[in-house]
Order: structure tokens, then C-alpha cells, then sequence
């Protein structure tokens, strides 16, 4: 993740303003591009049912489970399971193997690892 320094401390000889409300903020801000990565990728697992698959595929014995099973077990129409694998395998959630006619799904530990930066940067 890159992060950006913005705003500097004033410079020899300029007077610091007396009304400041925080002692000199750093402003390290994540590059944009990566902060709207993120944002998808945080959109793509901020969905209950989303969750579950995530949670089912994490728990799964072999690390890893197909369409079909994932249908299975939520009670829905594979299309939807499809639909909802999609949009977290684009947001870097989730890795697709096609195998035949089926896709199995397995975490993408590297997405997985960036979404945990983010919300744990005291891992650091």
C-alpha cells in the first residue's frame, strides 16, 4: 500500500497558526488508486450474503468449494451463488479455478492480506 505525505510543517520563520485543533496531523493519505481498490474490495465483502459464502469457502476442509456446493448449502439458484462469486473474485477476494463445467472458488490470501492492512495498520 502506498502512502502519500501531504502538507508539510511550516518552514523556518512562518508563524504557526494558534487555533490548531490537532498537534500537527501527518496526513499520510493511501494513494487514490489504492483507496478506491480497497473501497471495491470492502463494497464486494460488505454483503450478508457475501459473508457467508466467504465464510463457507474459508472453513472449507480442502480450502476451497464449488458453485454448486455453495448453492447447496445457502438455499439459492446457482446464478445467484455465480453472481455473488463474481463480484468478489473481481474484487481480488477470491481466486476461480474452472474445472469441467464448474468453478471453485478458494481465498485470495493477498487480497485478503490488504483488506486486513487497512483495518488493522497497528499490524505493522
Amino acid at each position: 500500500m502506498s502512502i502519500t505525505a501531504y502538507g508539510t510543517p511550516n518552514a523556518v520563520g512562518e508563524e504557526a497558526e494558534a487555533d490548531t485543533c490537532s498537534p500537527g496531523l501527518a496526513c499520510l493519505l493511501i494513494d487514490r488508486e489504492e483507496a478506491e481498490r480497497l473501497a471495491g474490495m470492502l463494497k464486494a465483502i460488505a454483503d450478508p450474503t457475501r459473508l457467508q459464502i466467504f465464510r463457507l469457502i474459508e472453513r472449507a476442509p480442502t480450502g476451497e468449494a464449488c458453485v454448486c456446493d455453495l448453492a447447496e448449502c445457502l438455499g439459492f439458484r446457482q446464478p445467484t451463488v455465480s453472481h455473488h462469486l463474481k463480484l468478489m473474485t473481481d474484487a481480488g477476494l477470491l481466486n476461480k479455478e474452472r474445472r469441467g463445467t464448474w468453478s471453485w472458488y478458494s481465498v485470495n490470501h493477498s487480497g485478503l492480506r490488504k483488506l486486513r492492512d487497512i483495518l488493522e495498520p497497528s499490524a505493522h
